[in-house]
């Protein structure tokens, strides 16, 4: 019964958070904060599902103007809980497809997020020279998803690079994102599904990298987020 009443409440708030977020986006026009003001529509909706999200963010992280952020990508609930921590100033890169979602593709589209074409190795190669060409014009930071998909419980998925050329080509900081683990967690039927933590870890600097060092970077960053998200973990089970 609980799910139930969930769902409807989730589908009522599909379309009002839709209309409000495209009402938004047409009042703020160009504005650099489209995503950061949507992102704040979505947080709330955490507490329907019964998680109750905490977050940290490294103070190292508030004095980078401009950053590509790399978080991990677990299931469709990292829309409630990395929205409490989306910053000014970003905005997301996802698949073109996304474009033709109802509701939220369509608020994905309006609030200025970049589309690439996942399946086509030039025309992404292409679109990861725009969007650093757009960072530089506009001083707007990228929050990418590294893994690609979601993991759906099946551990951390390979990096892919595209945000690593991304940072490395603009000559901006990689800053890590890291939500502690929810798969299967969320029971609909529950009204308490227990905390969530979400952390915005300190900035890995490119000044003076290279293409040549993006394995190297790639494995730092997969190594520090797979260790902070155990740590967090560890945490939140010494609490139940």
């Amino acid at each position: 019964m609980i799910a139930i009443v969930r769902l409807i409440i989730l589908f009522c708030l599909i379309i009002l958070v839709t209309a409000y977020g495209l009402l938004l986006c047409l009042v703020l026009g160009r504005s650099k904060d489209r995503v950061y003001y949507v992102a704040k529509t979505f947080s709330p909706v955490a507490r329907l599902f019964g998680l109750s999200v905490t977050k940290h963010v490294s103070y190292k992280s508030l004095d980078v103007k401009q950053a590509v952020y790399v978080a991990n990508h677990q299931n469709n609930y990292d829309l409630f809980t990395f929205s409490h921590v989306v910053p000014h100033g970003v905005v997301t890169v996802g698949k073109s497809s996304l474009r033709w979602l109802p509701f939220f593709g369509w608020l994905y589209w309006a609030s200025g997020n970049f589309l690439i074409h996942r399946h086509d190795r030039n025309k992404a190669i292409a679109t990861i020279s725009e969007i650093v060409d757009n960072m530089r014009e506009t001083g707007l930071s990228i929050w990418m998803f590294p893994e690609g998909t979601r993991s759906r419980g099946r551990g951390w998925l390979p990096f892919k690079r595209g945000a690593f050329h991304a940072a490395i080509q603009a000559q901006v900081p990689i800053i890590p994102i890291v939500c502690s683990s929810t798969h299967k967690q969320v029971s609909l039927n529950r009204l308490d599904n227990g905390p969530v933590k979400v952390e915005i870890m300190d900035p890995i600097f490119t000044e003076g990298l290279t293409d040549a060092d993006i394995p190297d970077l790639v494995a730092r960053c997969e190594s520090l987020m797979q260790a902070k998200q155990a740590e967090m973990d560890l945490e939140l089970e010494r609490k139940r």
